[in-house]
C-alpha cells in the first residue's frame, strides 16, 4: 500500500456541485471556501456583486463562479439553478444560506408589519424557492444522494435569542426542513439545517463596535467557555451535513451553540454564590 496517498487529506465533496446562497460574505463565504477546498464545484449566489466576484476571483479556477441572485425573486432562483446545471452538468448540494436580520432584540409591541414581511421574504420564502427549484432538477436528473441545506438559528431551540419577526422567519425554515425531509426521502434527497448561536457576520450590519468585543461578549454569555463561534464553525457543520459522512442524516436541526439551548445555568450560578 502506498503510504503517500494515506497521508494526504481526503476531499469530502469530491465530484459534487454546490450552490451557496448568501455566499459572498459571512457564513456563506466561509462555506464557499471550505466546500471548494473539499473538492466541490461551487456557485456563489448573492446580491453583493463586488464581494461575490472578488471571492470567485480569489479562489481562481473554473470550479468556482459567481451569479447574481436575489433569493426572494423566483426568476433569479430559476436562472441560478439553470445556469449552474448548464455550466457544471448537475446539482448535488443546494445550501440556502442567504438571510437578513431586523434587529437583535425587540418587542412584538413595536414591531412593524413591514419587518416581518421583509424577513419572511428573504429568510423563509427565499429558502423555500431555492429548495423548490433545486429539488426539481435533482428529481428530474435522478441525482442520488442530493442534499438540501438551510441556515436557521439557535432561536429555533430557545426563546429570547432574537426579535419576534426573526424567530418566525427561522422557525419557518425548520418547519420546511421537517416537511421536505418527509417528502423527499423517496428520492434519496436529504434535507437538514444548521442553527448557529450568535456570531459576528455582516448580517448584523454593525459598523460601530469592534467585532472582537462583540465576540467576547457573546462568548461570555454562552455556555462553552474558551471557545468563540465564528463563521468557519458553521461552515464545518454544513460541510458535515453535505458530505457522505451524513448519508443517513435527514430532517435534523444541527444546533451549533456550545450547549446554550440545552442547559440552564441559573441554579449552578446561584449555588456557587451560596458556597
Amino acid at each position: 500500500m502506498d503510504g503517500s496517498s494515506s497521508s494526504s487529506p481526503s476531499k469530502r465533496l469530491e465530484g459534487k456541485v454546490a450552490i451557496i446562497t448568501g455566499g459572498a460574505s459571512g457564513i456563506g463565504a466561509a462555506a464557499v471556501q471550505l466546500f471548494h477546498d473539499n473538492g466541490a464545484k461551487v456557485v456563489i449566489a448573492d446580491i453583493q456583486d463586488k464581494l461575490g466576484q472578488a471571492l470567485a476571483d480569489k479562489l481562481g479556477d473554473s470550479g468556482v463562479c459567481y451569479i447574481h441572485c436575489n433569493v426572494s425573486n423566483e426568476n433569479d432562483i430559476i436562472n441560478l439553478i439553470d445556469t449552474t446545471v448548464t455550466k457544471y452538468g448537475k446539482l448535488d448540494i443546494m445550501y440556502n444560506n442567504a438571510g437578513i436580520m431586523d434587529r437583535s432584540f425587540g418587542s412584538i409591541l413595536d414591531t412593524p408589519k413591514s419587518d416581518l414581511e421583509r424577513l419572511l421574504k428573504v429568510n423563509t420564502i427565499g429558502g423555500f424557492l431555492g429548495a423548490k427549484h433545486a429539488v426539481k432538477v435533482m428529481v428530474r436528473e435522478k441525482i442520488n444522494k442530493g442534499c438540501i441545506l438551510f441556515t436557521a438559528s439557535a432561536c429555533t431551540e430557545i426563546g429570547g435569542l432574537g426579535s419576534p419577526a426573526y424567530g418566525v422567519s427561522k422557525y419557518g425554515i425548520l418547519g420546511l426542513v421537517k416537511n421536505l425531509a418527509a417528502e423527499l426521502g423517496q428520492y434519496g434527497i436529504r434535507v437538514n439545517c444548521v442553527s448557529p448561536y450568535g456570531l459576528v457576520t455582516g448580517i448584523s450590519g454593525n459598523t460601530v463596535v469592534d467585532p472582537a468585543i462583540i465576540e467576547t461578549k457573546l462568548s461570555e454569555m454562552g455556555n462553552l467557555r474558551g471557545e468563540v463561534l465564528k463563521a468557519e464553525g458553521i461552515a464545518n457543520a454544513a460541510l458535515y451535513l453535505a458530505s457522505d459522512e451524513a448519508s443517513y442524516v435527514s430532517g435534523q436541526n444541527l444546533v451549533v451553540d456550545g450547549g446554550f439551548s440545552s442547559v440552564n445555568p441559573t441554579f449552578m450560578k446561584a449555588f456557587n454564590l451560596i458556597k
